[in-house]
């Protein structure tokens, strides 16, 4: 997960404020929208979603609602090949975190234990604490390396 979970993959608590986030039309909007993709998406591209639907949200109050949900914990949030913000439900709770294509976006959640125990040992080794880190990693999916492969 991006949100800089724990090397140990433990999660840390959510801060009282951000449970009580008072939740508004424009707040369940997102959420449902959230709700329907399958694959991540940048904030001007759920705006231009909700806007398409006929929902009144600007993209500033977007951007706050999408910064607000990956806080809580609700939403994933990395950097796109691009370098831009993208965000998504996840249906893993855990940390954990993903293979990206470059080419449709398509993400695929993975559990990489292997690079949970580098990451602890790599911090204890050089004498860190309260380690967070995040990865993902970017290619081609199968269907976009058929297509670009004419398979």
């Amino acid at each position: 997960m991006s949100q800089g979970a724990p090397a140990d993959g433990s999660r840390t608590a959510v801060p009282a404020a951000a449970k009580e986030q008072r939740v508004t039309k424009q707040r369940l909007a997102v959420s449902a929208v959230l709700d329907e993709l399958t694959d991540f998406v940048s904030t001007q591209e759920l705006h231009r979603i909700l806007q398409d639907r006929g929902t009144s949200v600007s993209l500033a109050t977007s951007y706050r609602i999408l910064q607000s949900l990956a806080d809580e914990g609700q939403v994933d949030v990395l950097r796109n090949a691009d370098g831009e913000a993208v965000y998504r439900r996840c249906a893993v709770t855990g940390h954990h975190h993903h293979l990206l294509c470059r080419s449709c976006g398509k993400a695929v959640e993975v559990e990489a234990p292997a690079v949970e125990a580098w990451a602890a040992r790599t911090a204890t080794e050089h004498g860190f604490t309260a380690v967070e880190h995040t990865v993902e990693i970017f290619g081609l999916c199968p269907d976009c390396t058929a297509r670009n492969t004419g398979r």
